[in-house]
């Protein structure tokens, strides 16, 4: 494995240059932690030449495709003009492929037909009042409901996915001015997990489905790559990055668990069938902006297909689709992700263990996943 860490040598050089010089951290979650002392690059002109010289010598296979999202998503950091396809191909490991117009409506009426269910009418309100039927949470007593939906659920989750992983979970709370509303970070089976008070409130569905997405999604199946990594000789490099080809496994995974765990409850399924639709208005917004649609054009989009957006979250959404180098790759992993588990478990269930149990022993990219579907390809970005 002598190419594997020197490309794990390389990527965490990488990741001191950029936390060095006060930008985001390339590694968000590392599982195989080390205790050596990581020189930074002396710049991101040296980082990307030994990148892409790494790259070059890997050939192909997991290691060269790590290298080759590190290497794009730094040259985009450089300022250089990637193509949306070219640049996701590269990063993700997907291509910016739409949904049909056919298959949104098709979306749409599964979101208002589960909303319909519980009394609410599709329209500006429809998502504050499926919100309204829930408990509101008090600041203080939040972290206490999220442990006790990760305690209750957590036999199910490790039965499904087959994991004995030990992991330890340190929650704080931060304020930034930025779209995320939770972020967890960590090293080998240590997470670190921060709520964003800026942007998050919390509703007791609010901390069921962070339960299962924050905690037995990522931070249990991080900590079971890693124990994975601890016991098998792994190819690909052990450091997880949101610009790189797993994170479509990562986010579509953790969003669909809240559904698989309580596919019963109506109230989850309304939620679910929403946020799903919700995803694919945002990457049908990432692929206009990024077409050169005006911001006006994405506006009126968007609000015909989706009448309870703010103008607000509208913005965010094109602006960080299309200016920031880390989101306009990383946030084309929601919607890929949930579309793809969304599908398997309404058309292939019987496949869903088998996946997940791959899941949480490595990452795994889309072709990957596709691999388990070989009688029904779907394309990366097609519903």
């Amino acid at each position: 494995m002598e190419l594997r860490d020197r490309a794990e040598h390389a990527i965490r050089r990488f990741h001191a240059l950029e936390v060095a010089n006060g930008g985001d951290p390339v590694i968000d979650y590392d599982c195989a932690p080390t205790t050596e002392h990581i020189e930074p690059y002396p710049d991101r002109f040296t980082a990307l030449d030994e990148l892409t010289a790494l790259k070059a010598e890997a050939g192909d296979g997991p290691v060269a495709e790590q290298l080759t999202a590190h290497a794009t998503y730094l040259a985009a950091l450089m300022g250089e003009q990637i193509p949306l396809d070219d640049y996701l191909r590269r990063t993700q490991g997907c291509g910016a492929t739409a949904w049909s117009d056919d298959y949104l409506v098709h979306r749409r009426a599964q979101a208002a037909a589960a909303l319909a269910d519980l009394g609410i009418s599709w329209g500006e309100k429809c998502r504050d009042e499926l919100r309204a039927l829930d408990e509101q949470l008090a600041p203080g007593d939040v972290a206490e409901v999220i442990g006790e939906y990760a305690d209750e659920y957590e036999p199910f989750v490790r039965d499904l996915a087959q994991t004995t992983a030990t992991f330890n979970l340190t929650i704080e709370d931060v304020e930034h001015d930025e779209y995320w509303s939770y972020w967890l970070d960590g090293a080998g089976h240590d997470a670190r997990l921060r709520i964003n008070r800026k942007t998050a409130s919390f509703t007791r569905g609010d901390a069921y489905r962070f339960a299962l997405h924050e905690v037995l999604g990522h931070a249990l199946q991080y900590a079971s790559i890693t124990e994975y990594a601890e016991a098998h000789d792994v190819p690909c490099p052990r450091l997880l990055a949101v610009h790189s080809n797993h994170q479509v496994l990562f986010e579509g995974l953790a969003q669909f668990l809240p559904l698989v765990a309580s596919a019963a409850d109506p109230v989850g399924v309304a939620s679910a069938r929403l946020d799903h639709f919700t995803q694919l208005l945002r990457a049908e917004l990432h692929l206009m902006v990024n077409a050169g649609a005006s911001v006006n054009e994405c506006l009126e989009r968007a609000i015909g297909r989706a009448p309870y957006l703010s103008a607000k979250d509208i913005e965010r959404e094109i602006r960080d689709r299309s200016r920031d180098p880390r989101l306009r790759s990383y946030l084309w992993s929601y919607p890929a992700g949930v579309d793809w588990f969304m599908n398997l478990w309404e058309q292939e269930d019987k496949l869903l263990p088998e996946v997940l149990r791959a899941a949480y022993q490595r990452p795994l990219s889309p072709s990957e996943l596709d691999n388990f579907r070989t009688s029904r390809q779907v394309p990366w970005g097609a519903g």
